[in-house]
């Protein structure tokens, strides 16, 4: 059984409403408690703890008598339960003597021994009263206004005579008692720097205060931000009419929407089950790290969920050099931890949009970073970054080849091609193409393709025998061009 010692009685002072006056406290063992009369100390046998009742102060020298007879019997200390103000030759004695002395005013002395007996015999009941005490005391300070995890640690760890701290873990599950967590996300384990009884039965509490605290301060410090993200969703669904209605709305946000943005999109996608949604868990660890990691830099960051994808948006001064290079940077950073959340099943693959000035500029920064994620997903080129093309007619085509619908509607008309095989298919789609480019000619189709015009003729009647569309129809002809450049994007 681990011994009780002054120290021990210390680090208990609050709860047990003791005051020390003079005297050292160290790692000497209180071996027992016994209420006595100031004038019967000599009585008492070594390492006892003497609890002197009464409501009056002793006279002086009766206190300067009962330390030095304290002293000469190795008593462990001196509790008046009496106000007691000590005289400066009882400082000296019981400094000199080793007697330490407390006061433990308005507390009743048979109650008092009692209670220390316990801490002394170890037991459990005593081992539920201190943690109780360390409970209500961290209660206590989780219930102001400046409550903070900090100081929860520092008042509980107090009570408990030991150092709390929060281990950083975010793999720490639900079931453990001691996990702390912001809402959903686990951050850590709660540990103590020495476990007993009392600090066993108190952590599971002080944990579930530390995680409340935590949820009320992660609220507050990111309150703003994701009000402002709130709106930069909206505009981005919003009708294209409607985008400058929201610069109003927007300076009441303390969003600068006619300053310059550039967008990144985060787009989960599962190989083996493409229709899969990414697992619940991943979206709010994943927006606590964002927040995090953005929240000490210069620039104004936005994290912003769209189902399962993730818009993340950098706001600068227009004209702010590598502008894009910075929002990469990030992006980068969390696309690594959404692998790691989501596991090895899924893969993020991130597009990136350009800068672009306004609200319009937002709108068309997004709309690019995710037709680049979307096409990239779309040609199988899974977890990888993707940039935007700036070019006007690329833009338009992985507008539509990541629409699933439009790009099903444009495979339709190249489906009879497919009888071919992979290899055979996608020569034919580029001689197709080729030939439609140089408007029906086989000798400069054919020497774009190497190919002899003879050849070039061979296959457009292959082609046109399998698709049966009539190529001298100009809509005909353009619905096929354009099936063509699709498909070619989507090959890579």
């Amino acid at each position: 059984m681990a011994q009780y010692s002054l120290r021990d009685l210390r680090d208990d002072a609050d709860r047990l409403g003791l005051r020390l006056h003079a005297g050292p406290v160290d790692d000497r063992q209180v071996v027992r408690v016994d209420l006595a009369s100031i004038d019967r100390l000599d009585a008492l046998a070594t390492g006892t703890l003497a609890i002197i009742g009464g409501d009056d102060q002793p006279p002086p020298f009766r206190v300067d008598v009962a330390l030095r007879q304290a002293s000469a019997r190795r008593l462990a200390g001196l509790v008046f339960t009496a106000p007691i103000t000590l005289a400066e030759t009882a400082r000296v004695l019981a400094d000199r003597g080793g007697v330490p002395v407390f006061s433990a005013t308005g507390v009743g002395a048979a109650d008092l021994a009692k209670t220390i007996d316990r801490a002394i015999s170890g037991g459990a009941s005593e081992a539920m009263m201190r943690g109780a005490h360390a409970i209500t005391i961290a209660t206590e300070v989780a219930a102001t206004e400046a409550s903070s995890t900090d100081s929860i640690l520092s008042a509980a760890g107090a009570a408990l005579g030991t150092e709390l701290s929060v281990d950083a873990d975010p793999s720490v599950p639900w079931t453990d008692a001691a996990a702390v967590f912001i809402g959903e996300v686990p951050i850590g384990r709660l540990v103590a720097a020495r476990m007993d009884g009392a600090t066993e039965v108190s952590l599971p509490v002080i944990a579930s205060l530390l995680s409340r605290v935590a949820q009320r301060q992660n609220r507050d410090r990111y309150a703003p931000t994701q009000s402002r993200a709130d709106l930069l969703v909206e505009l981005v669904l919003a009708d294209s009419s409607r985008a400058e209605g929201f610069v109003a709305q927007a300076a009441r946000l303390g969003l600068p929407l006619a300053q310059s943005h550039a967008v990144a999109w985060l787009a989960p996608t599962r190989p083996t089950d493409p229709d899969a949604r990414a697992p619940r868990s991943v979206q709010p660890a994943l927006e606590l790290f964002a927040l995090q990691l953005v929240e000490s830099r210069d620039e104004m960051w936005h994290v912003a969920f769209l189902q399962d994808d993730l818009m993340l948006v950098c706001t600068e001064e227009h004209g702010a050099g590598d502008h894009q290079r910075r929002v990469r940077e990030v992006a980068m950073l969390v696309q690594h931890q959404a692998r790691d959340l989501a596991g090895a099943d899924w893969a993020y693959t991130l597009g990136l949009g350009t800068p672009q000035l306004g609200a319009l500029g937002l709108r068309q920064s997004a709309a690019e970073a995710r037709i680049a994620a979307e096409s990239a997903i779309a040609a199988g080129r899974l977890g990888g970054v993707e940039l935007t093309d700036v070019t006007g007619l690329r833009r338009v085509l992985l507008d539509l080849y990541a629409s699933p619908i439009s790009r099903e509607l444009l495979h339709d008309i190249l489906r009879p091609l497919d009888d071919l095989g992979p290899e055979r298919a996608l020569q034919s789609v580029r001689t197709l193409l080729v030939y439609l480019a140089h408007e029906g000619s086989l000798v400069h189709a054919g020497r774009e393709l190497m190919l002899h015009p003879n050849g070039v003729g061979y296959r457009m009647r292959r082609i046109r025998d399998l698709l049966g569309i009539d190529l001298s129809d100009p809509d005909a002809r353009f619905a096929v061009e354009l099936a063509c450049r699709v498909r070619l994007l989507g090959s890579g």
